[in-house]
């Protein structure tokens, strides 16, 4: 497999296109080359990857305050590889066949070799982190694992199906905006910065994380299916209530549609799914969310105000912009 494609790299990332490749090539090395399997799933993970907006996150909040080169490129490794280990446990836990187009990992291979390649991910994220030497940022970045976990555990556990905002938030902090978080304030701790630069970096980190997710629950009924690789309205079809259908919820509470919602009762019937999906779509509850993900970033950008102005911080900028702007 080749590299990371940044020909059509966005703004905020043409500084750090070769950092980005160096991180590339770290996370690929990390294969044992006695499990040839591995080295072709991790391949094929990387491969299908993204935007890699966590590690350009991480990286550009380093290079803003001074970070040592390879530490630096260690560092948003393990947060990219942390990631990817956790989209492999998700597609299994939710069974999908397909992610941003392409054949997820148990689409091809057996639930147990999933978990395992997953769990071999979640150790070679933390050998990268260990390699940076600092002792706060692996901390940090096992407690930002057992966050990510123990949402994972309250979303299969928890209660289903209902317009409940404070669930909604703590759910999307733990699977979303924990890691953003921790990207951002794991490069101030790499730096050994003041206080006050190490909050306002988690502070932006947490912002951009809970906008990144409300906007891919937006899409989750915005987007097209062949896009999305999973029927429009997926999260609401598996009881997972967002905030597009918070929203409609609180503005039509006598909706016959929406009653289930507000008491919890999860629709069983694929033509009323279909219906309320619909009316969701349709509603202003697409708008609102969007508004409040641009508060999200809003604040984000307050955040970084304390920072001297320079080409990292503008990108920045530029990165937390395009996290609301994103179509797919």
């Amino acid at each position: 497999m080749g590299e990371l494609n940044l020909t059509s790299a966005v703004s905020f990332m043409v500084s750090i296109q070769d950092d980005l490749r160096a991180v590339e090539t770290l996370m690929r090395s990390q294969a044992d080359e006695r499990y040839p399997d591995l080295q072709s799933a991790l391949d094929l993970l990387l491969s299908a990857g993204g935007k890699r907006i966590r590690p350009t996150l991480t990286l550009l909040a380093g290079k803003m305050l001074r970070a040592k080169g390879e530490p630096l490129l260690h560092l948003a490794a393990a947060i990219e590889m942390l990631h990817t280990a956790t989209l492999v446990h998700d597609d299994l836990i939710d069974g999908s066949l397909l992610r941003r187009g392409m054949p997820t990992l148990n689409s091809r291979w057996s639930p147990g070799a999933t978990v395992l390649t997953g769990d071999y991910l979640f150790a070679r994220a933390a050998n990268l982190a260990a390699q940076t030497d600092s002792i706060p940022v692996m901390k940090l970045f096992s407690e930002t694992l057992s966050i990510i976990v123990g949402g994972e555990l309250t979303q299969m556990f928890s209660t289903r199906c209902k317009a409940d905002r404070t669930n909604y938030y703590q759910r999307i902090y733990a699977k979303t905006a924990s890691l953003f978080e921790t990207s951002a304030k794991s490069a101030a701790l790499l730096c050994l910065t003041s206080e006050l630069h190490t909050e306002a970096l988690r502070a932006y980190g947490y912002s951009v994380g809970m906008a990144f997710q409300i906007i891919d629950d937006i899409l989750d009924y915005t987007g097209e299916q062949a896009t999305l690789g999973k029927p429009i309205g997926s999260d609401l079809r598996q009881g997972l209530v967002t905030l597009p259908a918070i929203y409609f919820a609180e503005m039509h509470p006598e909706h016959p549609l929406t009653i289930n919602l507000i008491e919890g009762n999860c629709i069983q019937d694929q033509d009323v799914l279909d219906e309320l999906i619909g009316a969701i779509r349709s509603s202003k509850a697409i708008q609102q969310s969007h508004q409040e993900a641009i508060q999200f970033v809003e604040t984000a950008l307050n955040h970084l105000s304390i920072f001297d102005p320079c080409p990292e911080r503008l990108a920045l900028e530029e990165l937390a912009h395009h996290v609301v702007d994103r179509k797919f």
